[in-house]
């Protein structure tokens, strides 16, 4: 996906430092969507390149259960507020 793999690399390693995340880097191998390696991860961010990265459905997916923060341009992306959640009838 990356023309500059080692470049991406180092501006997402650069910016979680910056941020004090603590950087998981998922299998590059896995054929598991994104989505479903960041929900059993447990995180709280997703700390990509730039937004080209992700396609839209991407987007969304992560942003229902994590924040994404992109590199550059340097641009955050809040998770999704769930309203319906701990609301009964």
């Amino acid at each position: 996906m990356s023309v500059a793999p080692h470049w991406d690399r180092a501006q997402v390693q650069r910016l979680a430092r910056h941020l004090g995340y603590l950087l998981v880097w998922a299998p590059e191998d896995s054929v598991i969507p994104l989505v479903d390696q960041v929900r059993a991860a447990d995180v709280d961010a997703v700390i990509i390149p730039g937004p080209d990265h992700l396609d839209v459905l991407e987007l969304n997916g992560i942003m229902s259960i994590a924040c994404v923060e992109s590199a550059r341009p340097r641009l955050s992306f809040a998770r999704w507020l769930n309203v319906d959640a701990g609301l009964s009838e």
